[in-house]
C-alpha cells in the first residue's frame, strides 16, 4: 500500500484524510502539533472504514517519524484566514509553519512528492521548494483545481446543466487576480462567451475570483476545507496512479509564459514523477495582460516572503 502524510490536521487536512481514507489509495498519516487531536480524528476514521469497507490504516500523530517512507506528502498546516484578513496577511506566520513540516518530512521521506495548500499559496509552495532543494517536478502547489472547481460550479448553476457538461480552466496566483481563462471554458464544446451574455460572464468571473472569500465571511471563524482537500485527493490520485491529468496547478515557473524563478498557476501534467509538464495555452490579448498582472502579483509576495525569511 502506498503512503500519504498529511500535515495539519485541521478542518482541511482531516477532511483530505477523509477523501483519501475512502477512496482506498493509500495508508495515510495525519500529523499535527495539537496532542490528541489528530490521534482522535484517525482513530475516529479508522472505525468507520468497516463501514464502507474499505482496508485504509489512517494513523493520528505528533511525531514526524510516523511520517517516514511516504510517497506523498500533502501541506495543509498554517493558520486559516479570518474575515478581513488577505492571504498575504498570513505570510509571515505560515512560512515559519510550512517550512518546519517541509524539512522535517523530507527528513524521513526523501523520496516524497509534496502538495501544498497553506495559503498564500503559490508563495508557499515557492519557500518549500527553496527550503527542501527539490526539483520542481516534486512540489506543486494545489489552488487551479479548486479555483476551476468553483468556477464549474457557478457556470453549471446558472445555465442549469449538469457540472460534467461543464469544463473551465483558472490560471494564474490563487488570489483575487486569479485568470479565468473564459475563451478556453465551455459548457458541452461551447465556448462560454457564446453561451452566456457579457454581464452574467462577468459576474460569474468575479464571484469565482472571491470564492474563498465567500465562504470565509459565511463561516467568519475559519476558511473553506472541503473543496480544497478534494483537489489534494485528485492531485494525489492522478500521481500515485500515473493518470497523465492535466489540471491547473501552482508550478515552478523556468521560462514558460514568460516567467522564471516563481511559483504560478499553469496547465499541468501529473504523474509518477509530480509535475511532469507545464502545458502552455496561446492566450488573447485580455488574457494575456490579466496573467500579467497576476503574475506582478504573486511576484511581490515572494518578495515578501524573502524579507521575512532567508531563502
Amino acid at each position: 500500500m502506498k503512503k500519504i502524510s498529511i500535515i495539519g490536521a485541521g478542518n482541511t487536512g482531516a477532511t483530505a484524510a477523509h477523501w483519501l481514507a475512502e477512496r482506498e489509495l493509500a495508508d495515510v498519516v495525519l500529523l499535527d502539533v495539537v496532542e490528541g487531536m489528530p490521534q482522535g480524528k484517525g482513530l475516529d476514521m479508522l472505525e468507520a472504514m468497516p463501514i464502507i469497507g474499505r482496508d485504509t490504516h489512517i494513523l493520528g500523530t505528533n511525531n514526524y517519524e510516523d511520517t517516514k517512507n511516504s510517497d506523498i506528502i500533502i501541506i495543509t498546516a498554517g493558520i486559516a484566514r479570518k474575515p478581513g484578513m488577505s492571504r498575504e496577511d498570513l505570510l509571515k506566520t505560515n512560512a515559519e509553519i510550512v517550512g518546519k513540516a517541509a524539512t522535517e518530512t523530507l527528513k524521513h521521506s526523501p523520496n516524497a512528492i509534496f502538495i501544498v495548500l497553506t495559503n498564500p499559496l503559490d508563495t508557499m509552495a515557492y519557500l518549500t521548494k527553496k527550503a527542501t532543494g527539490l526539483p520542481r517536478s516534486r512540489i506543486i502547489g494545489q489552488a487551479g483545481i479548486l479555483d476551476s472547481a468553483r468556477m464549474r460550479a457557478f457556470v453549471a448553476l446558472e445555465a442549469g446543466v449538469s457540472v460534467e457538461n461543464v469544463q473551465c480552466y483558472v490560471l494564474g496566483g490563487h488570489g483575487d487576480e486569479m485568470v479565468p481563462l473564459t475563451h478556453h471554458s465551455n459548457i458541452a464544446g461551447i465556448p462560454l462567451k457564446e453561451y452566456f451574455p457579457a454581464d452574467k460572464l462577468e459576474a460569474i468571473v468575479n464571484r469565482t475570483r472571491k470564492g474563498g472569500g465567500e465562504i470565509v465571511n459565511l463561516l467568519k471563524t475559519g476558511s473553506a476545507y472541503y473543496a480544497p482537500s478534494l483537489a489534494c485527493a485528485q492531485m494525489a490520485e492522478a500521481i500515485l496512479e500515473d493518470k497523465k491529468l492535466i489540471v491547473p496547478c501552482a508550478a515552478y515557473m523556468d521560462g514558460e509564459y514568460g516567467l522564471k524563478d516563481m511559483y504560478f498557476g499553469v496547465p499541468v501534467m501529473l504523474g509518477a514523477g509530480g509535475m511532469e509538464k507545464i502545458i502552455e495555452y496561446k492566450l488573447d490579448a485580455e488574457e494575456k495582460a490579466l496573467f500579467e498582472k497576476s503574475a506582478a502579483s504573486v511576484r511581490e509576495s515572494h518578495e515578501a516572503l524573502k524579507s521575512v525569511v532567508s531563502l
